[in-house]
């Protein structure tokens, strides 16, 4: 499948997975975090300044979860065709239990 035949939230998601595993994605995060962090004391600690943080990490942490789970399934799919590729080359295994389709 060539690039062009991939939905635009397959391609955003390919990216935005490559991105977020780098280190320029942690990095990034290091600074904001940093950032908040020394914008404290202008901000007195209040609790506003607190939730801007809890929610900032609530709302990645909840895209990064169907993220991840959208990566693991391609992995997963990606090896169980592999798998099957391999047994089915080899004569003396068994492919009683090859999965044809996933």
């Amino acid at each position: 499948m060539s690039n062009s035949d991939k939905s635009i939230f397959e391609r955003f998601a390919n990216w935005a997975t490559k991105f977020t595993g780098s280190s320029y994605a942690f990095l990034a995060a290091v600074a904001i975090v940093v950032i908040w962090a020394v914008s404290g004391p202008v901000f007195h600690y209040s609790e506003t300044w607190q939730l801007v943080i809890n929610t900032g990490t609530t709302i990645i942490t909840f895209l990064m979860v169907f993220l991840i789970q959208k990566s693991q399934n391609k992995d997963s799919k990606a090896i169980q065709i592999k798998l099957n590729e391999l047994i089915a080359a080899n004569e003396k295994a068994s492919n009683r239990s090859l999965i044809l389709k996933i």
